[in-house]
């Protein structure tokens, strides 16, 4: 079968380097670390997981940022190369190990792509694991699978960028009827923004800024909403597009990223502006609440600078190193700044949930409708058209690309 791999090698990464100076398409070109090619088709590691046929795989920032070789080196020991890309997927099960209980040959399912103690095999569950906090598992280098934080990072057990893959039972959850193929390939990017609200849920009086209109960032209202969040919400938006898309999933108030976005920013929390001697403006007073969904060194920075003293910024969007951080903000206005890694298990009205079946819960019950977010759809065979749709927004208006396979 064909798929797409990242096939890491320090030639291929120092000569796309070099390269993608002069073109991005040297990223994700015949001498890249991505690597479209024949492979053997998955067989299961033992009788706990399925084998699944790909419907639709969603291409993340996550892809983005590993075909870009933006990620950190930090890590890179915990992953296993060569591995099939895509970790956003929804498909049916054709194979199952005897030990898998409560799913079916031809059922339609999801993957959390976390690879935690169980999918490895390990009895004593880590504590991250123990507290259902499966995305900061301890152990993804241990037990019967290669190392790898997520499958589309594990080389024994790869992605959706194919016809087929392979999921243990644990990171299964089967979609109901009245969810469509559309919304449950969004289920994913919808989690990750999910996971960061429900637990920094902000108060009903609070002022919210939600930095990014990308789909994370309008995932992130749409969260904010579907939790039954009151607060008013502010976004900045890079494209009239996203604005646009952002009012209609929630927004009370969107901004553009254009000249003059910092006063719009202070008049809309009643800051104070200053001109220091070098460099950007100072904000004094600011959002109570700050979701920073780009990742990127710019908002990252605002993010710091639009937060009001003693206010919070969680970082959402997947970030690597960054160097035009200003991190000033963090002590002067004793910011409290949350990370958030994927999804896990929360708690949502007083009860223990994972973030996916909470989410397929929201898509059955008609309150979150995610499909409109996916814009774009291709072939696996467009692999480049779609990486590159996906990077030029302006010209494509695109908020999700998916491949797409054979039914």
């Amino acid at each position: 079968m064909k798929a797409i791999q990242f096939d890491v090698s320090i030639p291929r990464y120092l000569f796309t380097q070099l390269l993608g100076k002069l073109s991005p398409s040297a990223y994700y070109g015949p001498l890249s670390c991505i690597r479209y090619r024949e492979v053997p088709e998955p067989v299961l590691p033992n009788q706990e997981w399925v084998k699944i046929k790909t419907k639709y795989a969603s291409i993340c920032g996550s892809d983005i940022n590993m075909i870009f070789l933006h990620d950190s080196p930090s890590s890179e020991p915990l992953t296993s190369f060569p591995a099939t890309l895509g970790h956003e997927n929804v498909g049916t099960i054709v194979e199952k190990g005897a030990d898998v209980t409560g799913f079916e040959l031809g059922d339609r399912v999801i993957v959390d792509p976390t690879l935690p103690c169980e999918t490895r095999g390990i009895k004593v569950l880590c504590p991250m694991c123990k507290e259902g906090a499966f995305s900061l598992c301890m152990n993804v280098t241990k037990g019967n699978i290669a190392p790898g934080i997520q499958n589309f990072c594990c080389k024994d057990v790869g992605g959706g960028f194919a016809p087929y893959f392979v999921a243990h039972r644990f990171q299964l959850f089967k979609v109901p009827d009245a969810v469509s193929d559309e919304d449950a390939a969004l289920v994913d990017p919808f989690c990750s923004a999910l996971h960061a609200v429900i637990r920094n849920l902000p108060a009903e009086s609070a002022r919210v800024l939600v930095i990014g209109a990308g789909v994370i960032g309008i995932c992130a209202i749409i969260a904010l909403r579907a939790l039954g969040s009151k607060a008013r919400i502010t976004c900045l938006a890079k494209y009239d597009f996203q604005a646009e898309l952002a009012a209609r999933s929630g927004a009370d108030k969107v901004i553009l990223l254009k000249k003059g976005y910092y006063e719009e920013v202070a008049r809309e929390y009643g800051a104070e502006l200053f001109k220091p001697i070098l460099g950007k403006q100072v904000l004094v007073g600011g959002a109570d609440v700050v979701f920073e969904c780009v990742g990127v060194d710019n908002s990252i920075d605002d993010a710091l600078r639009f937060a009001r003293p003693r206010g919070k910024v969680v970082l959402v969007g997947l970030a690597a190193t960054t160097k035009g951080v200003d991190w000033t903000p963090v002590w002067f206005k004793e910011l409290l700044v949350v990370g958030t890694n994927s999804s896990a298990q929360d708690v949502h009205l007083g009860k223990h949930v994972r973030d996916y079946q909470l989410a397929l819960d929201l898509l059955k019950e008609k309150r979150i409708e995610l499909s409109p977010l996916l814009t774009h759809k291709f072939p696996l065979a467009d692999y480049k058209k779609a990486i590159e749709a996906t990077i030029n927004k302006r010209k494509t208006r695109n908020v999700k690309t998916a491949f797409v396979f054979d039914r």
